[in-house]
């Protein structure tokens, strides 16, 4: 599990919110509460915790882009993230898009439309898939429903 923790937080790191990027990432935020205490972190004192953030932002600027390159493990995860479908609910209602939306998701994610068109549906809270397509673009898909907008990640 200790051999592991560095890919884990590697990954976690990767995840960060865009929104994020000019904080320094820190454990408590990156990780869902069930992760941090699965990884015993719930343990370390508040100055512990800031060594790791920091451990984790030295780390994600020396070694993570080789470990990108030259680790199987993290490749393999990579692959597996990416080709992950993510399933969550739109917060409240929703009327389809409109050249420019922004969709709240129940997740705690935004994401933007990123490619142009409209399509007027409503629904309340209605379930949604976001998966990459073979292009390496974010996807988001209205479930049960044929239609499905490019989008990027806000927050």
């Amino acid at each position: 599990m200790r051999r592991l923790l560095p890919f884990f937080l590697l990954a976690l790191c990767a995840l960060a919110l865009p929104s994020a990027a000019d904080q320094s990432p820190d454990v408590r935020t990156l990780m869902t509460p069930e992760e941090f205490s699965a990884a015993g972190l719930g343990k370390l004192s508040p100055a512990e915790i800031e060594a790791l953030n920091r451990w984790v932002v030295r780390y994600t600027a020396r070694e993570a882009p080789v470990m990108r390159e030259h680790s199987t493990v993290v490749r393999e995860e990579i692959k597996r993230v990416d080709a992950a479908v993510l399933r969550t609910r739109i917060v409240g209602e929703f009327r389809g898009w409109y050249g420019d939306t922004v969709f709240r998701l129940e997740n705690g994610q935004t994401w933007r439309q990123r490619l142009p068109g409209k399509w007027f549906h409503k629904a309340d809270s209605p379930e949604v898939e976001l998966q990459k397509n073979v292009m390496g673009y974010w996807v988001l898909r209205v479930v049960g429903e044929d239609r499905s907008v490019g989008v990027v990640r806000v927050d």
